[in-house]
């Protein structure tokens, strides 16, 4: 089969055994790979209403077929579970080697349930896995685990990865591959250090055939010349400054957020202090650049940075959501601080998003006299304390002292603590990313009905901009159509910047010239739709219901900035949701989605003998 390497590897850590399954033709064409694999596989292998934290709770590391092609911009790879944070569905996928690096060393997935009785690592070479002991580096960072496993397996291994916040269960962990790539959000790594496994280690260099090498070539040409043509200035900026390259404009326009989203603007958050923090300013700073797998574009990059307080003489460039949440969301414009922060949220293992989000929230607490300086440790959590906050980094990454509870998120810490609800900017239980629904209003129904919720990389209506009077019920076909585009690329393995230069039809050209899967137009169409009900149908086997979806009401209604550019501005999150519900063929309340609509979709059997049978 093309493509792909044909097996998925299943691991039950309770008595360390592993197993090779096939991966059939009829399965990769209706599901492609990714989340949307991802979520076909635990559908149908992880019984409903599990413990997340449980020996029957399943994750997976899933590849897509772009992954070890050649094909530009194809190296993404997913991991998926049951969220501990939201009790539904869980995704998250991370560029860097490793997808790639998993198809080298034979497989097309990696699925663990179990419970080890002490903490191992998987080890795959070239088609055969073991379970190998990792007493030695529990409890080391990323880094220091990397270093030793190469000093085991050889320079030529790659690594998804786990830090001592996800050994600790922090509900804000990531997961890490080369050493500062992150599949963050929702409690993977949680769950993954809940079965004591510290690493999915692979090695290997099984090539992956292609059903048209030539056209992959051409398309990757193509692809070239667009980012010359219309895209030049997207990916020239990119590609210089980062993902951050638009951190500025994003500030002076109200996308990213200010003061934990309560701010807007300039008015809050100066010119003078957010340039510091941009890549624009961090650009003096680069010594060089980083690709991820098979990408021309090039987004990466690791700084030196001077400073007295830290060693920051090769620090990888913070990314976007990583200069909001650990900038302009804290009134924090000491870049060398955004950076520590970076750095400690890498080798720690935590979500860069999550984490400057959480610290945002106990720092608004802290300065409305609702949280104490005692309750914080003695930190003076004053806005803009850039020290303050890497020192509260650490701590959370290391699960101490207010950093245990901080750890567990906002929401989480929020009950804990008993105080702080009206200062929460979450979507069920997920911290918001950096883009702000009251600018790019189609954001809203994402981040709250997505089936995982609080992505700003899902699909949608995305970043049109928002206009007080606008029409509302012409979104649902556009939200629908959104959706579809963005299933097919996460599940091809395809990167969203990419995916921003693409000219109309080129991935799913690509899946085709890969795979040798040809797709009718309706096809396609119901490749994204069939994805996307997949991973929902997950949601309504565990029980989720319209009512288990929450939104923070500051971030759409309670109460808009008085200044700014979102001054006065809320969006109706519930309207785009029926329309997007009736646009799907779904129920307004249950969210259960029409026979006829799943049946006209096809591949689905599995969900309609659920909810019909």
């Amino acid at each position: 089969m093309y493509g792909y390497a044909g097996k998925m590897l299943f691991v039950d850590l309770s008595d360390r055994s592993c197993e090779d399954r096939p991966l059939d033709e009829t399965t990769a064409k209706n599901f492609i790979g990714g989340p949307s694999l991802g979520a076909k596989v635990l559908y149908d292998n992880m019984p409903a209403k599990a413990d997340p934290f449980g020996k029957d709770s399943m994750v997976g590391f899933v590849t897509s077929p772009l992954n070890n092609t050649g094909a530009f911009f194809g190296g993404r790879y997913t991991v998926v579970s049951k969220s501990p944070v939201t009790g539904g569905w869980n995704d998250s996928n991370s560029g860097g080697y490793f997808g790639p690096s998993l198809k080298k060393a034979g497989y097309d997935a990696v699925f663990v349930k179990g419970i080890a009785d002490s903490p191992v690592y998987i080890f795959i070479e070239e088609g055969k896995a073991c379970v190998l002991d990792a007493s030695e580096i529990w409890g080391r960072t990323t880094s220091e685990t990397e270093k030793w496993l190469r000093s085991k397996h050889g320079d030529r291994i790659n690594a998804a990865l786990i830090g001592p916040a996800g050994e600790k269960m922090s509900l804000i962990s990531a997961v890490m591959n080369d050493t500062h790539r992150a599949a963050g959000r929702g409690g993977s790594a949680a769950v993954i250090g809940s079965k004591k496994l510290k690493a999915v280690v692979v090695k290997g260099e099984l090539k992956t055939e292609v059903a048209d090498r030539d056209a992959v070539r051409d398309l990757n040409k193509l692809m070239a010349e667009a980012m010359k043509g219309p895209g030049a200035g997207f990916a020239g900026a990119f590609g210089t400054y980062g993902s951050g390259s638009g951190f500025n404009g994003s500030v002076l326009s109200g996308d990213a957020g200010v003061k934990n989203w309560s701010g807007s603007g300039v008015a809050d958050f100066p010119e003078e202090i957010h340039s510091a923090v941009g890549s624009i300013g961090l650009d003096q700073f680069k010594t060089k650049k980083y690709n991820c797998s098979s990408c021309p574009l090039g987004c990466g990059a690791f700084l030196s940075i001077p400073d007295e307080r830290w060693d920051l003489s090769e620090t990888p460039r913070p990314e976007y959501e990583t200069q909001g949440a650990f900038g302009s969301l804290l009134l924090n414009g000491d870049a060398a601080s955004v950076c520590r922060c970076n750095d400690l949220c890498n080798e720690y293992g935590t979500d860069t998003i999550s984490t400057g989000s959480t610290i945002a929230w106990a720092m608004e607490c802290y300065n409305e006299g609702v949280l104490t300086r005692e309750e914080l440790d003695g930190i003076d959590l004053a806005w803009g304390n850039g020290d303050a906050v890497a020192e509260l980094c650490e701590k959370i990454g290391r699960c101490e002292g207010i950093g245990e509870i901080l750890a567990k998120g906002s929401r989480e810490a929020c009950r804990i603590l008993g105080k702080g609800e009206e200062f929460l900017v979450t979507a069920s239980g997920i911290e918001e990313p950096q883009h702000d629904s009251r600018l790019a209003w189609g954001l809203a129904r994402t981040y709250q009905y997505d089936p995982t919720p609080g992505r700003h990389v899902k699909g949608g209506l995305g970043m049109a901009p928002s206009v007080n009077g606008f029409d509302y019920d012409s979104t649902g076909e556009k939200d629908r159509t959104g959706v579809v585009n963005t299933e097919i690329m996460n599940a091809s393995g395809y990167c969203l910047f990419g995916n921003a230069i693409t000219p109309p039809g080129h991935k799913e050209n690509l899946i085709s010239a890969v795979t040798g899967f040809t797709y009718t137009q309706k096809e396609a169409f119901d490749l994204g739709l069939r994805s996307f009900n997949m991973r929902h149908a997950f949601n309504l086997r565990e029980g989720l219901t319209r009512k288990d979806f929450t939104l923070s009401k500051r971030y759409t209604q309670s109460p808009p900035p008085a200044t700014g550019p979102l001054a006065g501005i809320t969006v109706d999150n519930e309207r785009l949701a029926d329309n997007f519900f009736d646009a799907m063929g779904w129920d307004r309340e249950s969210l259960v989605p029409s026979k006829g609509s799943l049946e006209d979709i096809g591949g689905l059997d599995n969900v309609l003998k659920d909810l019909y049978e």
